[in-house]
């Protein structure tokens, strides 16, 4: 399930405080990497088990108007399409989804205020209407619904914002990320039955979880040597002046272009690049682009590094593997 853009982001995190505190051995460092990544997927989880638990509010809400002395006519004949959802009956019955949420200790039953806001957030939302008055009612339309509900209303909710922000301090930039990923989780169900749900796994391959681990390793390794790299290159610059993320993010992409061999230099540096609009200065992105590649053209000149593998003559080519990125799936 993680991409490798996630990968990177999380080494960076978790390197960048590693580097600032100086206190830590290598065994705790991809200790701490495999626990910020464990928690992306149960936020991967979490997200799936919430309409289940949103179902629950819609169903309780139903109930109460039944029982009111003088219920309208539309409580007494209340509108199910949401509860009798067979998206929802799926979800609720995966015994895969309940085991992984019981060993993680996942649940909503905890936090029933936030439900009900995030049930609130849903019923005003213009697919949510969509879905209760439309014609047709099928695992389709209930699949687009809850789709829509993921990428439309929770990534933008200040109230689901929030509630992340207070439960862990590694969720609030997988957020995007972890909700595209649930949305794909829903839009493979083409079945109704139980079983017709895949969760997806930790990591995508073995070969997406050595490139993790080792990464960070040889990022902390080979930390003398990119920073004297880099100093050469930054003479007119004081190297304590630039932004320790600038740095690092430097570090991380020189360390990817020498030691991964397999991977295109333009699929590391436009990562690199990406990552530092989002995590440093405005201006950062230029500035890394325009070090890094007087530093990559000296290092190819000097053969520090060759490149190998199908679809690498000139190293220009791109595979999908390394070019995923945090956009949410829009097929």
């Amino acid at each position: 399930m993680i991409n490798r853009r996630l990968l990177r982001i999380k080494i960076l995190q978790v390197l960048f405080a590693y580097f600032r505190s100086n206190n830590d051995s290598l065994s705790n460092l991809e200790k701490e990497l495999h626990f910020s990544i464990e928690k992306s997927y149960q936020l991967y989880l979490l997200v799936l088990l919430l309409p289940e638990a949103l179902a629950d509010v819609a169903l309780e809400k139903i109930e109460l108007g039944k029982q009111k002395f003088r219920p309208t006519a539309d409580e007494l004949n209340p509108n199910t399409r949401f509860v009798d959802n067979p998206l929802i009956h799926i979800l609720r019955n995966n015994q895969a989804l309940k085991q992984k949420a019981k060993d993680s200790k996942l649940s909503w039953k905890n936090y029933p205020e936030v439900v009900k806001l995030l049930y609130q957030q849903l019923v005003s939302s213009e697919s949510y209407h969509k879905f209760m008055s439309d014609d047709e009612f099928s695992l389709d339309t209930c699949r687009q619904m809850i789709v829509n509900f993921y990428l439309n209303e929770l990534e933008n909710s200040d109230e689901f914002d929030a509630f992340l922000e207070e439960q862990s301090i590694y969720w609030n930039d997988d957020l995007k990320f972890v909700l595209s990923m649930a949305a794909k989780t829903i839009k493979k169900v083409r079945e109704e039955n139980p079983d017709a749900l895949k969760l997806m796994p930790l990591y995508r391959n073995e070969e997406d979880k050595d490139f993790a681990f080792q990464l960070m390793a040889k990022a902390v390794l080979k930390h003398s040597d990119n920073v004297g790299l880099i100093e050469e290159y930054t003479q007119n610059w004081e190297v304590d002046r630039i932004a320790s993320m600038d740095m690092l993010i430097m570090e991380m992409a020189i360390t990817e272009v020498l030691e991964f061999p397999s991977i295109p230099v333009k699929v590391s540096l436009n990562e690199y690049i990406e990552i530092a609009k989002f995590y440093s200065t405005e201006q950062s992105g230029l500035f890394i682009n325009g070090v890094l590649d007087k530093i990559i053209t000296t290092l190819r000149q000097q053969k520090k590094f060759e490149k190998q593998g199908r679809g690498l003559i000139g190293d220009i080519a791109e595979t999908p593997d390394d070019i995923n990125s945090l956009e949410p799936d829009t097929e």
